[in-house]
């Protein structure tokens, strides 16, 4: 690679995207089903990941939502606080902040460079690389604290190689079923593995099959087991404004986040975390972590919103929340990945909709074409005829009028494109 292989941050993002095996892009091929790889880079880099105190986060849905709330909690506390999520919207960066600020260009290209051998030699995937550059920059930093999300599954998870002070789990439902499993219990078992020998975990949701397997696992490694519904309601602390402002699950998010809080306060007295501060932190979690992506109004005449729901469980709830919206007339802007499932997705979203069929700029992307023949089937009207996400979008604006709601979604990368 040569002494200064990386000349700029815009060379090491080209190697990011050209070089390195992207999940994004190419699937499950991107991954690996081991920890040795991750573990091998961190012994390298002098094991920053045991240079700070961490709070591991895993679940199907609303983990990367609970990731910025907690980490909201503690940075108003005054506390030093990391953040590390997956996937990005718009940066790289974004999946790496202190304080809700964006690790630094420059922290990136330094990394790239002093590293560049083991790098090439490592050969790790974008997601291991990601991780090691993380917990590298919160260990340089001193960072007080860190909020860590896993970024698929949990047991194999690179993430896992932390040894947090608190572990939780949003809920559990069928997504990535080709990696995780095909049942509740089965995708249950790969969450519950940060679960940590005598660390308390907070499971957000009880499910028939997936709390057995929680309380097994959890018994197994001597761990405190809790159950959001059992630790705080939400009614208690919060009145909340519009609804469509909030989203059909930031509460279920929040009393996830809360429940974890009071956890935490119970095991680590020493923490400075006030009731009131941390209500506050709350109301405002997403000013303080520069939150993008998830429920994200961007205008509201016409009222359009974006939101990166992309499963059955998301996409149920996201229905029923937008039944509860008064508009004149719905408009979708979609595009979906090909690897999902969608059938069960298209039935449900409304009929009387008019739909946007679009396909993002990532090889995993659905062809707009197929999409629409999909969803012609399930009864849905539409068209497919723009080029880009951007046109799709375009085209939904100049239709609608000011009473109007359009929503984006599908795809993480359909929102991206359009933030």
């Amino acid at each position: 690679m040569g002494k200064k292989p990386f000349p700029s941050y815009s060379h090491v993002i080209k190697y990011i995207f050209e070089q390195l095996p992207l999940y994004q892009n190419i699937g499950p091929k991107a991954l690996r089903y081991d920890l040795q790889n991750i573990s091998s880079l961190m012994l390298h880099l002098g094991e920053p990941h045991k240079k700070f105190p961490s709070i591991h986060i895993a679940g199907t849905n609303g983990k990367g939502t609970t990731a910025h709330i907690l980490s909201a909690v503690f940075q108003h506390a005054g506390y030093k606080t990391g953040l590390y999520t997956s996937p990005h919207y718009i940066d790289f960066r974004e999946r790496i902040r202190l304080n809700g600020q964006m690790i630094p260009e420059n922290f990136v290209l330094d990394f790239f460079n002093q590293n560049a051998e083991l790098i090439k030699s490592a050969k790790p995937s974008y997601f291991e690389l990601s991780v090691a550059l993380a917990f590298e920059y919160f260990a340089s930093q001193k960072v007080d604290i860190a909020i860590i999300e896993v970024g698929l599954g949990g047991r194999l998870d690179s993430t896992n190689i932390i040894g947090p002070l608190l572990s939780v789990i949003t809920n559990i439902s069928l997504d990535h079923t080709q990696i995780l499993g095909n049942t509740i219990g089965e995708i249950a078992y790969e969450k519950a593995g940060i679960i940590k020998p005598a660390i308390p975990v907070v499971i957000g949701e009880r499910h028939p099959e997936s709390e057995p397997v929680f309380k097994q696992i959890a018994g197994e490694k001597n761990a405190s087991i809790y159950f959001t519904d059992e630790i705080c309601d939400l009614g208690n602390f919060f009145e909340w404004g519009e609804t469509f402002m909030n989203g059909p699950f930031l509460p279920k998010n929040i009393r996830c986040a809360l429940s974890s809080v009071l956890i935490f306060k119970k095991y680590y007295p020493e923490w400075s975390l006030p009731l009131k501060s941390v209500i506050q932190s709350i109301q405002y979690f997403k000013k303080l972590t520069n939150y993008i992506g998830r429920w994200q109004v961007l205008s509201e005449q016409p009222l359009i919103i974006a939101d990166g729901a992309h499963n059955l469980d998301a996409w149920e709830g996201t229905v029923a929340y937008l039944q509860q919206i008064k508009y004149a007339k719905l408009y979708f802007v979609m595009g979906f990945v090909n690897d999902k499932a969608i059938e069960s997705i298209l039935r449900l979203l409304p009929k009387d909709a008019f739909y946007f069929f679009c396909q993002a700029k990532v090889i995993r992307a659905l062809p707009a074409g197929q999409l629409f023949d999909q969803a012609k089937k399930a009864g849905l009207e539409g068209t497919a005829d723009y080029p880009s996400v951007a046109d799709a979008f375009e085209a939904a604006k100049n239709k609608a009028e000011k009473d109007d709601l359009i929503f984006i979604g599908g795809s993480i990368f359909v929102v991206g494109e359009i933030l």
